[in-house]
């Protein structure tokens, strides 16, 4: 049996990182692993970044590359 193809990879990713928006948006706070807090306006904007270049990305494979 094939494994998951790109565009479920990258709709699961996108998923992923939609969630943890939500998350931040709801008053998460990230720290690294020395404790040091995570600027979450930073994240944010890394985060939404990260989506829309999903987004262009699984609009580039079009959703016949999910039947393949």
């Amino acid at each position: 049996m094939a494994g998951p193809s790109e565009i479920d990879q990258l709709t699961a990713r996108r998923v992923t990182l939609i969630y943890r928006l939500d998350l931040i948006a709801k008053g998460a706070q990230l720290t690294y692993e020395d404790g040091s807090p995570v600027d979450m306006a930073s994240e944010t904007t890394r985060l939404k970044d990260e989506v829309a270049r999903l987004d262009r990305k699984i609009a580039l494979l079009g959703p016949a590359a999910g039947q393949a």
